[in-house]
């Protein structure tokens, strides 16, 4: 289990605020989620500054010094992923720490798969010989983001959102063949810096669309050098509400995307596959 944080905007934005002065910033559900829960195996920070990724990560909690708060205080970038782990599957290592980059891709995960032993086996097999010499680390999580660059690498034609959907909803099909009944959880982010897609399966997302100009509750000012020639919107997606604003959730058991416009869609998954998910809110 771990805690995301995802941003997308038609213009450059700070989201200090966010991720640490904020009632509930990122920073302060490391250190204490809603459910009691310390994520302090890992954080990281990414976005495209220069319009190529830029992450910085380590292997401690958020919450242990200053780095975490001076590497979200930089960022300015129209999109942006963050995470805080709480680790399941593979050591609190930096191999195995969020965003996983591999050239302009971004991707984070909040989740686990059941059994990953075993369902590695078919995994690796459909991975592609260049993403599978390219994994690092220990996680699940890893191994899904490679998985998913794999489908894109043999068929880039799909929308983003399509690709994440065939992929996860694979991944749910090789699990259940081990353990029908096994819980898997498969919250992810996973971006180019010009395409956004996520998910939401059995753990919780929310999202908050902004839509013009605002000034910020905690600091008193706007987050965006604003060009007055088109109007300002923005997604904003985390594990929990951050703010006071009236935040979403994001539908358990579907994919989304945010188009150009930066407006989100979403998509459910196969009712079939999925059987009868849940609902309600889960970690």
């Amino acid at each position: 289990m771990c805690r995301l944080y995802g941003f997308t905007a038609n213009e450059p934005t700070r989201i200090e605020c966010s991720l640490i002065h904020a009632q509930n910033a990122l920073m302060a559900q490391s250190i204490r989620d809603r459910e009691g829960l310390t994520h302090g195996h890992g954080w990281g920070v990414a976005g495209y500054p220069d319009g190529v990724p830029l992450v910085e990560k380590q292997a401690w909690a958020a919450y242990h010094g200053e780095h975490f708060k001076k590497t979200a205080s930089r960022v300015y970038a129209r999109t942006v992923i963050a995470h805080v782990r709480r680790a399941t599957v593979g050591e609190p290592s930096l191999e195995n720490t969020h965003p996983f980059v591999h050239g302009r891709w971004l991707f984070a995960h909040n989740g686990t798969v059941p059994n990953f032993d075993r369902v590695r086996v078919p995994m690796l097999e459909a991975i592609d010989p260049l993403h599978r010499s390219e994994i690092h680390g220990t996680t699940d999580s890893e191994h899904i983001f490679r998985f998913l660059l794999s489908l894109w690498m043999h068929d880039p034609e799909p929308e983003l959102r399509q690709t994440l959907r065939k992929g996860l909803e694979q991944i749910v099909r090789w699990s259940r063949e081990i353990d029908a009944d096994a819980r898997i959880s498969l919250n992810v982010l996973w971006t180019d810096g010009s395409h956004f897609a996520g998910s939401r399966l059995n753990r919780t997302l929310w999202y908050l669309e902004r839509d013009g100009m605002f000034e910020c509750d905690i600091c008193g000012r706007p987050h965006v050098h604003h060009d007055p020639q088109q109007a300002y919107r923005s997604v904003e997606l985390a594990s929990e509400p951050i703010t006071q604003e009236r935040w979403l959730g994001v539908p358990n058991g579907t994919v989304f995307s945010v188009d150009p416009d930066i407006r989100i869609h979403f998509e459910p998954m196969s009712p079939d596959l999925l059987g009868a998910v849940n609902r309600t809110a889960a970690r």
